[in-house]
């Protein structure tokens, strides 16, 4: 009966399956670029801007800072402003807290 059947034998000599070192490399190198791409790049330039944005405050701009305060600049400092809250309210806070200068003439409107 065994003429109708053919034996199996183990197959010897093959490489095990599998990826190589070089595709690890490769995907390793193109989650690398997804994550730049996605993640890095786009969080440098949002604080590059702030940056720029933070330089160039100068008296008389109409701000917001992180906490929702609006109030124009009546003295600039190294590391504080000087801000008008409301008619004789003046405050002081830091430089990288602001989030965002507004429009001339925002602040007549509230």
């Amino acid at each position: 009966m065994n003429f109708l059947i053919s034996d199996a034998y183990a197959q010897q000599g093959q490489p095990p399956a599998g990826g190589g070192m070089i595709e690890f490399l490769i995907m390793i190198g193109v989650f690398f670029a997804i994550m730049y791409f996605l993640i890095i790049r786009p969080q440098s330039k949002r604080a590059k801007e702030h940056k720029n944005m933070v330089d160039n405050l100068s008296k008389g701009d109409e701000i917001v800072t992180n906490g929702g305060l609006v109030g124009k600049i009546t003295q600039v400092h190294e590391n504080f402003l000087k801000i008008e809250a409301s008619d004789g309210v003046e405050l002081a806070v830091q430089r990288q807290s602001v989030a965002a200068v507004l429009p001339k003439g925002t602040l007549k409107d509230l």
